[in-house]
């Protein structure tokens, strides 16, 4: 998924609590599925920055010279202002963009 499309929030914005209860009914649900996605997308994007930063990266790792990359430097700035992957969850959540599967709900055992 292209995070930089997103047109999530960058700041935390106060919400409706009952907008949270519509897809789960139950908070702490709403609280775990937000918590895993937000995991998912935090490692999916600091993968891609991982991967942008190495293309830049020197040959050679000296400790006695320090090399100031201009590109690793612009890149790391774009990550930066990007919304938290928290917020992206939110966002996805709220928009009815995340998948939910309770396998304890489906089975009966909940």
């Amino acid at each position: 998924m292209d995070y930089k499309k997103i047109k999530a929030e960058t700041t935390a914005v106060t919400r409706q609590k009952d907008s949270f209860y519509n897809h789960t009914g139950n908070i702490y649900e709403t609280v775990v599925v937000l918590s895993k996605r937000a995991n998912q997308v935090g490692t999916e994007i600091k993968t891609e920055l991982d991967q942008k930063i190495a293309e830049f990266a020197p040959a050679t790792d000296n400790l006695e010279e320090v090399f100031e990359n201009r590109e690793q430097i612009e890149i790391a700035k774009f990550y930066e202002h990007l919304p938290k992957p928290t917020l992206i969850a939110v966002h996805e959540f709220l928009n009815d963009q995340v998948y939910i599967r309770n396998p304890h709900k489906e089975a009966g055992n909940y």
